[in-house]
C-alpha cells in the first residue's frame, strides 16, 4: 500500500482533528490547517499528495483554495467536502482543477476508499515516469553534437520545441529523425505526455486507418471490441508518423482533415473525436517529387512542413564520429551487460573516423556493438571491425608523383593523426607510434 502525505483544511477544530485521527490511523501522514490562508503556505512549502478541503471557510472558499494553487503550479490532488449536495458546487469545484467531490458528513469508509484510489493513481503515475526513463535509458542522455552540421539542427529543436508547430524532418535513412523527434518532445510543454512513434511503411495498408484512427466493436470481420486510435493514444502529447511518404493517397486524405480539424473519426462510427496532439512527421523520400508525380497530396504536404529540419549524413559531419563512437561504447556495452571499460585502439579509430557510413548514424551504432563482442581484454582494434572498414583508405589522398613522395606523405598523415589523438602530446604521439621523440620532432619539421 502507498501511504499519501495528506493536509485537511477545515474552519471546525473539532472536524478537522476528528478527520486527522481518521487518516492518521490509516497510516497516512498528516497535516492541518484551520483556513485557505494557512493550507496555501504549507502547499508552497511542503511536498502534499492530497487536501481535503472544504468549500465554506471565513477567509476564501475551498474554490479559491484549489484555483489559487493550480495557479501555482501546485500539482496536489484535492477532495472537496461540501455540506450541501449541490451539483453546481461540484462542478465548479472540478472546473477549477478539484479531482473529486464528498458531501458531509464524510464516512469513514468512503474516505478511506477514494485515499486509497487516489494513492494508487499517483503510484501508477510514478511508476509510468519511472518506466518512462527506464525504457528511453540511453536516448535521455543523448551526444551533444560538436559538428557545425548538427549544432544548427540543435538550435532549430530547441526553438521549434516550445511551440506547438507541426514539424517536418528529412534525411537519409539512419541519420537520427526518430532520436530528434523524441528531443523535440522531451524539450516541449508535452514532455509528461505519451510520444507514440509510428512506422507508416510497417503496418499493413487493410490495417494502418484502424491503428491511427481506432474502430468501433464490428466495424469490419474480427472487430470485436472497440479500439482506441494512436491519435487517440497520443491526446496531449506527441505522435511521430515515421516513413509519411508511405502513407496511401486515400489516407493521406483522412490525415489532412486530422490537420485541420483537430478530430479523428475511428472506423465504422459516425461520431468524430477530438484530439489534442503535436504532430512530427518524417521521411527519406522526396517528397516535393512526389507531389509532382501526383503519389503524395500536395496540400498535406504544405500542412506537414510548417517547420522544416534537415538533417546531414554522417559523411557531413565527420567532427561527431570520434564522440559518437565513445557514446555507443558506453550504451552499447551498458545494454550488453559487459562490465568494464571499453577503449578504442588509434588504429581502429582512424579507420572508424575515414569510412564514408552509407546506413549513417545506425551503421555505426551497430558496427560499434559487432566489435564490442569481438573486444579482447576491453579494447577495440581494427581487427574487431567488419571487413567494410578495412577496404577504406585511412582519409589519405596522395598527390606525389613517385613513391617516395607517397609514401612520405602517408607516414605525415599517420603523425599528425596520432598528436591529436594524443591531444597535442607529442611525446605520447611518438610513443605510440615506437618513434623516438627527436625523430617524431625532426618528421614533423621535415613536412
Amino acid at each position: 500500500m502507498r501511504y499519501l502525505n495528506v493536509l485537511v483544511i477545515d474552519d471546525e477544530p473539532a472536524l478537522r482533528q476528528i478527520l486527522g485521527n481518521v487518516v492518521t490511523k490509516a497510516g497516512h501522514s498528516v497535516q492541518l490547517a484551520e483556513n485557505g490562508t494557512q493550507a496555501l503556505e504549507i502547499l508552497a512549502r511542503d511536498s502534499i499528495d492530497v487536501a481535503l478541503c472544504d468549500i465554506r471557510m471565513p477567509d476564501m472558499s475551498g474554490i479559491d483554495v484549489v484555483s489559487k494553487a493550480r495557479a501555482a503550479g501546485i500539482g496536489t490532488a484535492f477532495l472537496v467536502m461540501t455540506a450541501f449536495a449541490s451539483v453546481n458546487t461540484a462542478i465548479e469545484a472540478m472546473r477549477c482543477g478539484a479531482h473529486d467531490y464528498m458531501i458531509k458528513p464524510l464516512r469513514n469508509e468512503d474516505l478511506l476508499n477514494r485515499l486509497q484510489k487516489l494513492a494508487d493513481m499517483i503510484g501508477l503515475r510514478s511508476e509510468n515516469q519511472a518506466l518512462r526513463r527506464l525504457v528511453m535509458g540511453f536516448e535521455g542522455q543523448q551526444y551533444s553534437m560538436q559538428s557545425p552540421a548538427m549544432q544548427r539542427v540543435e538550435r532549430l529543436v530547441v526553438k521549434v520545441a516550445v511551440t506547438d508547430s507541426t514539424v517536418f524532418i528529412s534525411g537519409d535513412s539512419g541519420t537520427g529523425k526518430g532520436v530528434t523527434a523524441r528531443s523535440i518532445h522531451q524539450h516541449s510543454k508535452r514532455s509528461e505526455a505519451s510520444f507514440i512513434p509510428v512506422n507508416c511503411g510497417a503496418i499493413p495498408e487493410a490495417l494502418i486507418e484502424s491503428e491511427l484512427f481506432g474502430h468501433v466493436k464490428g466495424a469490419f470481420t474480427g472487430a470485436s471490441k472497440t479500439k482506441k486510435g494512436l491519435f487517440q493514444e497520443a491526446d496531449q502529447g506527441t505522435i511521430f508518423l515515421d516513413e509519411i511518404g508511405e502513407l496511401p493517397l486515400n489516407l493521406q486524405v483522412k490525415l489532412l482533415h486530422v490537420l485541420e480539424d483537430r478530430s479523428v473519426r475511428p472506423v465504422g462510427s459516425e461520431k468524430t473525436l477530438s484530439v489534442d496532439v503535436r504532430i512530427i512527421a518524417a521521411t527519406n523520400r522526396d517528397l516535393p517529387s512526389m507531389v509532382e508525380a501526383g503519389t503524395f497530396r500536395e496540400d498535406l504536404y504544405f500542412r506537414l512542413n510548417i517547420f522544416n529540419i534537415e538533417l546531414p549524413t554522417l559523411s557531413q559531419r565527420k567532427e561527431d564520429i570520434d564522440g559518437l563512437v565513445d557514446f555507443f561504447v558506453a550504451k552499447e556495452s551498458k545494454k550488453m551487460g559487459l562490465e568494464g571499460g571499453f577503449s578504442v585502439e588509434a588504429e581502429a579509430r582512424q579507420l572508424l573516423r575515414s569510412y564514408g557510413y552509407p546506413g549513417n548514424i545506425r551503421e555505426l551504432e551497430n558496427v560499434v556493438a559487432r566489435a564490442l563482442i569481438l573486444a579482447e581484454e576491453g579494447v577495440i582494434q581494427s581487427t574487431d571491425l567488419p571487413q567494410a572498414l578495412l577496404k577504406e583508405p585511412l582519409g589519405f589522398t596522395s598527390t606525389g608523383t613517385t613513391l617516395r613522395e607517397q609514401v612520405r606523405q602517408f607516414e605525415m598523415e599517420v603523425i599528425k593523426q596520432a598528436v591529436e589523438d594524443n591531444k597535442g602530446d607529442r611525446r605520447a604521439a611518438a610513443a605510440q607510434l615506437g618513434l623516438g621523440l627527436s625523430s617524431l620532432y625532426r618528421k614533423l619539421e621535415e613536412s
